[in-house]
């Protein structure tokens, strides 16, 4: 496993927070990924249509509403495309880079810039932007004419989508470190459900009130780096049932209408999950992919043919499971049994976020900014 790497202390909220950082750090004793076998090409998928973004050097999430995906670069650069030809609907500038996005209801996008601004966007106009209080890793949330945020010192806030005026903002203690890394936030019914520390949280989206609570992962450890627990980004939800990662610590779905734990397996994983109603898939830590049972937790396979490739969260897409790495590969394993189907080229720089699915389209971002539709032969 790569060594972690912490930035310095940051203020957020006029409180004193310690920020880490996902980036492995270079060093000497970092183990050699696994060789590759030729590639066995049994899958069909090839290399739709390729455009340049720019550099993506922070905790990007790739929003897909129908064919249209809104996805942006780290110096602010904002673009929603056509994810059946790459054609640009419209491309635009914050004027900052940026700390957290793209959250899009298909009608707004927004994104929070490293100036703790949130930036609201209309076919790729600023509306308006509202100065936050805390840094923001995680991309917000756009849904019923509303933008919700989960900020690094754990307060969860609404916005008015049209005017960026402040509903609620529903503080929270929180624990000394946080990752600079997307966490969970999206709703499921009527509830918005959120990941603060090791627990999924169930509020209500009219004013901020906590319906239920329900942990994943319990923070252990004799540090706070060996305590930290926070739900990561990328989630697996079918029906009211969602499952989700604790930062090196577990997996574990929650049944979000009864506010129950189904289930919880421990895993030294730093990635989120995917999954259909089978079975959940995560990579872990040393590049293991694994396949859990989704109804109890049982694991279904695992395969190490990956190991020590630095790995994406993975998407379940057809009969296979899409995962990238930081040599700009992505990988087709069979959901059966993790056996390799097929794997793809980009532009050599590591996979920036987890692959999505937008129609019969799987479209990857790299760190150098190439952004890559695939689709079936």
């Amino acid at each position: 496993m790569s060594k972690m790497c912490f930035a310095r202390p940051a203020r957020v909220s006029a409180a004193l927070v310690l920020v880490a950082m996902l980036a492995a750090c270079a060093g000497s004793s970092k183990p050699k990924p696994a060789e590759l076998p030729a590639n066995v090409s049994l899958l069909g998928v090839r290399q739709a249509w390729n455009v340049k973004l720019g550099e993506v050097e922070f905790p990007l999430e790739v929003n897909v509403q129908g064919s249209t995906v809104a996805l942006a670069s780290a110096s602010g650069t904002v673009t929603a495309l056509d994810a059946r030809t790459g054609r640009e609907f419209w491309r635009t500038s914050v004027g900052a880079p940026l700390s957290a996005g793209v959250g899009s209801d298909g009608k707004v996008a927004a994104v929070v810039t490293t100036g703790n601004e949130l930036v609201a966007l209309e076919a790729g106009k600023e509306i308006w932007r509202q100065k936050l209080n805390a840094q923001v890793f995680t991309a917000p949330f756009v849904a019923g004419g509303r933008v919700f945020l989960l900020a690094a010192d754990r307060s969860i806030s609404a916005f008015d989508g049209q005017s960026g005026r402040r509903l609620w903002t529903q503080p929270r203690p929180g624990e000394p470190l946080v990752l600079r890394q997307g966490g969970v936030l999206m709703a499921v019914g009527d509830t918005l459900v959120a990941g603060l520390s090791g627990r999924m949280v169930g509020l209500n989206p009219s004013n901020g009130s906590v319906r239920w609570e329900a942990p994943i992962a319990a923070p252990r450890g004799t540090n706070d780096v060996e305590r930290l627990v926070d739900l990561v980004g990328h989630t697996s939800r079918v029906g009211g049932v969602v499952c989700a990662r604790a930062f090196q610590s577990s997996v574990g779905c929650v049944n979000t209408a009864r506010g129950t734990v189904v289930w919880s397996k421990a895993s030294v994983g730093f990635e989120g999950v995917a999954g259909d109603d089978r079975l959940v898939f995560g990579s872990e830590g040393d590049g293991k992919v694994v396949a859990w049972q989704r109804n109890d937790g049982t694991q279904a396979w695992v395969s190490d043919r990956l190991h020590y490739r630095t790995l994406t969260a993975p998407l379940a897409v057809g009969r296979s499971v899409a995962i990238g790495d930081n040599t700009g590969l992505v990988h087709f394993l069979s959901r059966e049994d993790g056996s390799p189907l097929t794997r793809l080229t980009t532009d050599g720089s590591p996979i920036a976020a987890a692959p999505v699915l937008a129609g019969d389209t799987v479209v990857v971002v790299t760190r150098n900014g190439g952004v890559f539709g695939f689709q079936p032969e």
